[in-house]
């Protein structure tokens, strides 16, 4: 009974503190809209820089308490309410992007400031105190202290919110912003009361639960997903059952600590419990089932069979030059690229036709790298066909239960689906299934090797990086055909209402299960080349965090674009590894730019995607045969300068590098001919050349097929204008 005991004053004490993180969570919910994944993030940050300030740098407690809740907590919180207003009239996705990108961006931070590597701790509050005695049981000073907050906290926020006029106005705001401007109300500052009053409640309870774990900023920023599984019991709406659900998940995982049984397959059971009960918690409150369309739906590009083939093409070849211009040590990473890509380009099917946000993605990728090097130990070709197959029957399960989820309830599901396996799944030692032993990391590292496909092995850098290209730009085909066919207008049609895709017949689990599956398969099919390409892979490397700069630049890209997947490739593992390459030290400084883009893309910074602003921009460079032309002379003639050893690979780069620059002036420079509008029909030429004067855009819709000819994805066009007008 003692023991019993013991660990219930330990679990209230940890579900003191998830209450305190999570009544933050739910308020600013409550009154913004805006569900925060950063908020674990901004408590991890003030954690450490109350760690600087007392054992740092010598400051007293008090001292750095007032510091951090009086000043940086407050002002940190100004600075996210004005980055979230502009987003504040859009959808979640938007919404979502600038909380999923400032998390990313304070663990990168976090990371470069305090090194990793150096053990920090912080003591305890009055650890020099006997301990207070009730009975058989034995409560700390700290432990007191943290339950007395959590009470004091309890009782502020409801009087708060239920005997101030600010909080009347917060309550009010989430119900209707415009009304409760006409009642003379200050929706603007009741949100930012609420940003602040959540950012102090996140910092206290970092500072509070940094002394119970190790100080570590992604442990510490993952450990707010137990404060989430206590706002879901509340429905990110009700503050006493988010206390209820703290008590719930502090009080599982002390008696887990406690009495879970001693083996080796459930150690990652006690880790991942929170995201366990979590997901739980999703399928089984009720939520909204069918929900509207997004406020600011974006066109779904149609890519052509033709252009998709050439940028295929285009893909391949810059692997060829890769292979031939690169040393082994530089082409491992750089070769990265392709892989990467293909992990990348499964969230357009997935989150830019279907509109299913997904953080899971680089688990699925894991996934696949685990089949494949249980399957292809020998070089056997299938691996692969295996790994697709692996990580499509992972999708379409986690699909399954998430037809009831869509917005933040399913980015929160797929959240804590990796989790789940980052803490638990992936760590498992071999067991035995079906009388198959199955291993997936084998508690540690995997080798893949490549595959003998037709009598050829693949079993050098150059090789398998030829291998990942050819499947990116098969990959990125099959999105483009998928994108032009019956089955991607029903996905198109689903993101922009589900309810009235339902209502028109059409069956949402086997669409959701479809592109599930079709994205896993893609990721799966990723991670197997990954694993290639670095010839062994950790389990660490597919971890939740660690997808999110995939996810980040994927949607800076344009999610809607079949050259995301290449776009989002080419930018993590190249220009960023070319940095971290020349300047050692940057590599943490580095990881913070896709926090920063995916910031910058939300706020409306950068609009539209990169991909459609600079197709608009480079469109009338393509066209121009005459500088292409020139240019591609001049990049063979590179390219054999490079392998005679005429020059070297740095030359190589800004030759290139000059040639681009150099295209772009011709083509700016070009005198351009001028077209009457009087003319435009008696020309067989479409508007939108890059030397006509007239461009496509220019042409009201009415005037398709008068004033420029009508193309074939012009109907489908107007019947996407026409079904989604709101």
């Amino acid at each position: 009974m003692d023991q019993f005991l013991t660990f219930g004053i330990v679990g209230l004490t940890t579900a003191a503190i998830y209450a305190v993180i999570g009544s933050g969570l739910v308020l600013t919910y409550t009154t913004t809209g805006v569900f925060n994944f950063a908020h674990g993030a901004a408590g991890m940050f003030a954690a450490f820089t109350y760690w600087q300030l007392s054992i740092g740098w010598g400051v007293p407690v008090w001292l750095s308490l007032i510091i951090i809740l009086g000043v940086l907590a407050p002002g940190f919180a100004l600075l996210v309410e004005l980055a979230m207003r502009p987003v504040q009239r859009l959808g979640e996705a938007e919404k979502m992007v600038m909380t999923i990108a400032l998390l990313s961006a304070l663990i990168a931070v976090a990371r470069w400031i305090w090194d990793p590597n150096d053990a920090k701790s912080i003591p305890r509050f009055f650890a020099e105190r006997s301990p207070i005695h009730i009975g058989s049981a034995t409560i700390t000073w700290h432990q007191a202290v943290t339950m007395a907050v959590a009470i004091a906290v309890a009782i502020g926020l409801r009087v708060l919110m239920f005997n101030t006029r600010i909080g009347t106005e917060m309550r009010a705001t989430v119900d209707d912003r415009g009304l409760v401007g006409l009642t003379g109300a200050n929706p603007v500052r009741a949100n930012r009361v609420a940003w602040i009053l959540g950012t102090e409640l996140a910092a206290i309870g970092g500072i509070l639960i940094a002394s119970m774990v190790a100080l570590d900023a992604m442990q510490l920023s993952l450990l707010i997903i137990s404060a989430y599984a206590a706002a879901i019991f509340g429905r990110l709406k009700s503050l006493p059952m988010t206390f209820v659900g703290a008590i719930v998940v502090g009080c599982m995982e002390a008696y887990l600590a406690g009495y879970l049984p001693q083996n080796a397959y459930l150690p990652g059971l006690r880790l991942a419990a929170p995201a366990i009960l979590l997901l739980l918690a999703l399928l089984l409150f009720p939520h909204g089932r069918l929900r509207g369309r997004d406020r600011r739906l974006t066109r779904v590009p149609l890519p052509t069979v033709r252009g998709t083939l050439i940028f295929g093409a285009v893909i391949v070849v810059f692997a060829v030059v890769l292979t031939t211009v690169l040393g082994e040590g530089d082409l491992i990473s750089f070769g990265l690229i392709f892989p990467m890509s293909i992990i990348a380009l499964s969230f357009v099917p997935l989150a830019g036709f279907a509109g299913q946000i997904s953080l899971c993605q680089l688990t699925m990728a894991g996934i696949g790298a685990a089949a494949c090097a249980y399957f292809g130990g020998s070089g056997q070709w299938w691996a692969l066909i295996a790994a697709v197959v692996v990580s499509a029957i992972a999708g379409a399960l986690v699909a399954i239960p998430a037809l009831r989820l869509s917005g933040v309830y399913l980015a929160l599901g797929t959240a804590a689906f990796a989790v789940i396996m980052d803490r638990w799944i992936f760590t498992l030692p071999e067991f035995n299934l079906f009388g198959a032993d199955i291993s997936i990391f084998d508690q540690g590292s995997v080798e893949l090797v490549g595959p003998n496909l037709f009598g050829f092995h693949f079993d050098t850098t150059a090789r398998v990086t030829i291998l990942s290209a050819v499947f990116l730009a098969l990959a990125t085909l099959m999105v483009a055909l998928v994108r032009r066919s019956r089955f991607g207008r029903r996905l198109i049609a689903q993101r922009d209402s589900e309810a009235a895709y339902a209502t028109l017949g059409g069956n949402l689990l086997m669409a959701k299960v479809a592109v599930f599956a079709l994205g896993a398969g893609i990721a799966g099919l990723g991670g197997a080349l990954y694993g290639m390409q670095l010839q062994s892979v950790t389990a660490d490397q597919f971890n939740f965090v660690a997808g999110l700069p995939l996810f980040l630049i994927a949607v800076i890209a344009g999610l809607g674009s079949v050259g995301a997947g290449f776009f989002t490739g080419f930018m993590l593992a190249g220009p960023f590894v070319a940095v971290v390459m020349i300047w050692p030290d940057s590599a943490d400084l580095v990881q913070v730019i896709p926090g920063l883009l995916g910031i910058a893309f939300a706020g409306g910074i950068i609009s539209s995607g990169a991909i459609p602003q600079m197709r608009k921009e480079w469109d009338p460079v393509f066209a121009d045969r005459i500088g292409v032309s020139a240019f591609l002379s001049w990049f063979v003639l590179l390219w054999a300068l490079r392998l005679a050893d005429v020059i070297d690979g740095w030359m190589f780069f800004f030759g290139i590098v000059a040639g681009v620059v150099a295209l772009r002036v011709w083509v700016a420079v070009k005198p351009k001919p001028t077209i009457d509008p009087d003319d435009i029909d008696s020309q067989n030429s479409d508007t939108s050349g890059p030397n006509g004067a007239i461009v496509e855009s220019d042409i009201p819709v009415e005037w398709w097929g008068i004033k420029r000819p009508w193309r074939a994805e012009d109907e489908e066009v107007l019947d996407h204008a026409v079904a989604t007008r709101g």
